[in-house]
């Protein structure tokens, strides 16, 4: 019961508080405006990239995420836009899109959460046309051997507090195990963050 109210009314907050940083909205802001044409957004949470859109590049957002209660705020800011975007309520690993319907696939701070990211991930693939486009910005592991240390030890405790979410994946080698090449590839700690969640990549893969 406890467990249950925890997920449905307190981690939705917690996790649009912590998402939602100066220096995570920051990153947002490098990686969001570049997406084009039909867009799919994979986690769009509590639609926290949707201000960032560029509307004269986008035609169509269509936000996919399992969350009904993190959709239902999304909802809202997308209704304050002049965005077209639709919600699909489902998890990555089945995505009920045509192949090679997608122009821009959009994944920030979700691949640490999908349980079977190598399924999600052939999934992006499978929807995204032979010249579109896969943006990523996501926190993983560290390459300080010192930090990477304590997320190993850190990650399953954070993992159950908040919803799944995984601070030790190595995001370029999971974005490559799928298939996919990555073009360009950015990587750095944030500032005002704790190390062992500071270490950002970004970049596009195709």
């Amino acid at each position: 019961m406890i467990g249950n109210i925890y997920e449905k009314h307190v981690l939705p907050k917690l996790l649009d508080c912590c998402c939602s940083t100066k220096p995570v909205t920051y990153q947002r802001n490098k990686i969001v405006p570049l997406a084009k044409g039909n867009v799919l957004e994979v986690g769009i949470g509590s639609g926290l990239n949707i201000p960032y859109y560029d509307n004269k590049s986008v035609s169509k957002v269509i936000g996919l995420d399992p969350s009904e209660e993190l959709n239902e705020i999304a909802d809202v800011t997308a209704k304050k836009t002049d965005l077209d975007v639709e919600f699909l309520i489902n998890g990555a690993e089945e995505i009920q899109l045509p192949s090679k319907s997608i122009d821009t696939v959009l994944v920030t701070y979700t691949l640490c959460t999908i349980p079977d990211f190598d399924s999600a991930l052939k999934e992006m693939k499978r929807v995204l046309k032979d010249d579109g486009t896969l943006l990523f910005c996501e926190h993983g592991i560290a390459p300080d051997k010192n930090i990477m240390k304590w997320q190993n030890r850190i990650n399953p405790l954070w993992g159950k507090l908040f919803g799944g979410c995984n601070i030790n994946r190595n995001i370029p080698e999971i974005i490559q195990s799928a298939g996919l090449k990555i073009n360009k590839l950015e990587q750095m700690y944030l500032p005002s963050t704790p190390k062992v969640v500071a270490y950002n990549y970004w970049g596009s893969a195709q």
